[in-house]
């Protein structure tokens, strides 16, 4: 007794019947969110622009907020609606406002990546390109737990909920993106995952609609309903293999991740080498080690192999890569010439520049000198109004004797006379005495 009336009373706390919103105006919201024009359609581009925006700077928040003002699910659930209460003008108005709405989705989001800058492939964006069967259980409790809302008198706020946990938006946003791109396979990932939520967000509606018994719009031969419902098994099925699949490969590569991870902690420090860098490639099962230390010979690469089979991994492909070795001493020994080597560059170059550094001072100083010269003689010689100064070497017939020589150049009126001449050679003697000069006028 006691077992009865505690099932009686969890099947009346569970009971769906006592809180359905009237059937009439269920219909009427339904009819109403199925629409697909004005105010709906400027609310669903604006939102398709801020899901763009948010898949381009990778912000979960701006992607949430889209979802949230975007009017997408009703046409789906009047596809679940209307095959459940055979209602078949709602069916096509769903179908063709629900592929409006999806034009103009794709349309919108193709031509804002188009435009944008960015192209940055960011996690919320790739995570909309590999659909698995966790999406289908996703759409499924989302569009249950959407329909059961709708219907209901105390509706809360689970359509917001539901909008973020489905995700209807950030797929269409995601195809449009591998379009702009040229991406095909990020656009067909992104359009299936969007079929997938569809698909079972209008099968919940359908679901919750014939347990909560509402009333058909037409009464169908038992042929019909056994070929709606042969419809309804063919699509589903279409829609689920593919993602078990993708399922499938998705537990593969993370429990090879994982079993990877945890190979790496057990050969971190192997026989006196440090492994220094490694990659894991889930994909092709692979995994790529960088060893330094002692040299790695193939006895010690098996064992390796022998360790990653000793936790469970199998099938995989192990790349073992020798790095720095200190046992390699010829190796050391070339790296330290090497280091010499450049030190002994580093000094002869500070030598050149050092004497062209001397050679420049040089001829700055000879530059200075005719400029002194002019200054110096110009008070005294008014008519001379110009001076070049040079320092060479007198070769003569011998070519083993040279010595140095001055050159020193006037330009002067021809007011100058002789004896001022020989009176300026004179003081040139005097004021650049030690080497020869020779002076023209």
């Amino acid at each position: 007794m006691e077992n009865n009336r505690f099932i009686s009373s969890l099947i009346d706390f569970l009971r769906l019947h006592h809180e359905v919103e009237d059937h009439a105006q269920v219909k009427d919201a339904i009819n109403k969110g199925v629409e697909f024009r004005g105010t709906n359609a400027w609310i669903l581009i604006f939102a398709i622009l801020v899901a763009s925006v948010g898949l381009n700077m990778n912000s979960t928040a701006v992607i949430i907020g889209a979802m949230l003002i975007s009017p997408l699910m009703g046409p789906i659930t009047g596809v679940g609606f209307s095959v459940a209460t055979y209602d078949f003008l709602m069916f096509r108005r769903s179908l063709k406002n629900l592929g409006y709405a999806v034009s103009a989705s794709l349309l919108t989001s193709f031509l804002y990546f188009s435009l944008s800058p960015i192209r940055t492939e960011y996690s919320e964006l790739l995570a909309r390109t590999s659909p698995t069967i966790y999406d289908v259980l996703i759409a499924t409790f989302g569009g249950l737990a959407g329909v059961v809302a709708l219907t209901s008198k105390n509706k809360g706020n689970v359509i917001p909920g539901v909008a973020i946990a489905t995700a209807l938006m950030p797929p269409l946003c995601t195809a449009g993106y591998g379009l702009a791109i040229g991406n095909w396979a990020y656009f067909f990932g992104a359009l299936y995952l969007f079929i997938i939520n569809s698909v079972f967000i209008a099968l919940s509606a359908m679901v919750v609609t014939q347990v909560l018994k509402f009333p058909r719009s037409t009464h169908l031969l038992t042929r019909e309903i056994k070929n709606k419902n042969i419809a309804i098994a063919v699509v589903i099925s279409l829609t689920v293999l593919p993602s078990l699949y993708l399922g499938y490969t998705l537990v593969k590569k993370e429990k090879f991740n994982q079993l990877a991870n945890q190979f790496i902690q057990k050969v971190y420090e192997w026989e006196g080498n440090y492994l220094l860098k490694y990659e894991i490639d889930p994909t092709h099962h692979e995994i790529d080690l960088v060893y330094g230390g002692n040299k790695l010979d193939s006895l010690s690469i098996k064992r390796l192999e022998e360790k990653a089979e000793d936790i469970g991994m199998k099938d995989f492909k192990l790349s073992v890569i020798q790095g720095l070795r200190t046992d390699d001493y010829s190796y050391v020994n070339n790296a330290t010439n090497q280091v010499d080597k450049l030190k002994n560059d580093v000094e002869s170059l500070k030598s050149v520049l050092s004497v062209k550094d001397k050679q420049l001072d040089s001829l700055n100083k000879l530059s200075g000198i005719g400029e002194q010269l002019l200054s110096e003689i110009k008070p005294l010689f008014p008519e001379v109004y110009s001076c070049v100064y040079a320092r060479s070497v007198l070769f003569s017939d011998s070519l083993d004797q040279s010595k140095p020589k001055q050159i020193i150049l006037f330009e002067a009126d021809s007011t100058l006379q002789e004896s001022d001449k020989i009176k300026i050679k004179g003081w040139l003697k005097k004021r650049l005495p030690g080497t020869e000069i020779e002076v023209r006028f």
